[in-house]
């Protein structure tokens, strides 16, 4: 059987993931560091292709049917694999919807791809938008909202639970909830991305967001004087939720001290569980409470004591599958592997329509 060879490349913020896969088979990877001394996120592009191309010597140069790189925050698009073209790397650079390592996907892919004349592709970017004109209203015609998400793990652990229960994506409803640093909390429409928290702006708060809060008051805060536009992103983005109540993000460390008998620490967490399965019943509202069950994945999902407080919540919705950890490298490769069989076809770039 001739296997297809696949490299996946997911660049973040301190390393870039490599993963080499024979088929559905990850046959080696590696976490690599990010290029020494940080800098201007596209200066590193350079360094990071130094070490994407030394692991695939270190493959032996194998003989690669396709490359495929986490796709970052580029204009709009509909779920599904999506070849890479210029546009593609010029909106990325551009920063179209903001600026993020994952923006460095698709031009590190199409920098290995090109040469051999392979084809590159990113598979569900964080860009992946296909909510509808209801859930774009904010209250006031000044704001619009957002649909970005951890479309990735998300659409990764929604196929894992069709599995279980005997089900296409296609044909199934599910509240997915990608359980990071920040939480996505998602209602999937037969694979659809129908809405979303956005993790930066809404719905709970998380290890490191703030999550939703209370307008008029952060109104006052923005203009006490006492803080500036990038303090409050950091407050908001990076030191909200756990590590601003109980000064960890290390969901590990709040379990422990809660264990010795920390009450703040168990309330803190408590309020986050409850959030959560606050949230996960908005999201099955929009799905009319009809889903096939709530699917819990990412990080925190390795936690039994948080997981079992928002099953507590949100069990009479359906059956709550847990899927701990991140399985993007995986997601990466078989989004390509799909299209290279010839089970699904390769979106274009820009699409034709933008939310």
């Amino acid at each position: 059987m001739n296997e297809k060879k696949i490299l996946a490349i997911n660049p973040g913020s301190t390393s870039t993931k490599l993963a080499l896969f024979r088929g559905e088979a990850c046959a080696a990877e590696e976490n690599v560091p990010a290029p020494a001394g940080g800098g201007a996120l596209w200066d590193q592009l350079e360094g990071r292709l130094v070490s994407v191309n030394e692991f695939i010597k270190q493959q032996g140069d194998v003989a690669l049917d396709a490359v495929v790189g986490r796709g970052g925050l580029i204009r709009p698009v509909p779920s599904g694999t999506i070849l890479v073209n210029d546009a593609m790397i010029e909106d990325a650079r551009a920063g179209y919807q903001g600026e993020h390592p994952s923006n460095l996907g698709c031009a590190l892919a199409d920098a290995v791809a090109r040469p051999r004349g392979i084809p590159a592709f990113i598979v569900d970017p964080v860009a992946v938008d296909e909510m509808s004109p209801l859930a774009r209203y904010s209250g006031t015609p000044l704001l619009t909202r957002r649909c970005l998400s951890h479309a990735l793990n998300i659409h990764a652990a929604a196929r894992k639970a069709c599995e279980q229960i005997g089900k296409k994506l296609a044909d199934s409803r599910w509240v997915v909830v990608h359980l990071g640093g920040g939480f996505s909390v998602v209602p999937l429409d037969g694979g659809r991305i129908v809405d979303t928290n956005n993790a930066n702006a809404e719905g709970p708060f998380s290890p490191t967001r703030a999550g939703g809060l209370p307008t008029q008051g952060l109104i006052k805060l923005c203009f006490s004087g006492e803080y500036t536009p990038a303090d409050l992103k950091r407050i908001t983005t990076r030191e909200g939720g756990l590590k601003a109540y109980l000064d960890t993000d290390d969901a590990r460390e709040v379990e422990k001290r809660i264990a010795a008998g920390d009450e703040q620490a168990r309330e803190v967490y408590q309020a986050m569980a409850y959030q959560t399965a606050k949230e996960i019943g908005a999201m099955a509202s929009v799905l009319s409470g009809e889903l096939d069950g709530v699917v819990l994945t990412g990080g925190l999902a390795h936690s039994d004591t948080f997981c079992d407080w928002v099953t507590e919540r949100v069990g009479f919705l359906g059956p709550v599958f847990r899927f701990p950890g991140a399985f993007e490298m995986e997601a990466l490769a078989l989004g390509a592997l799909r299209v290279l069989r010839g089970e699904e076809e390769a979106l274009t770039y820009p699409p034709e329509a933008v939310p």
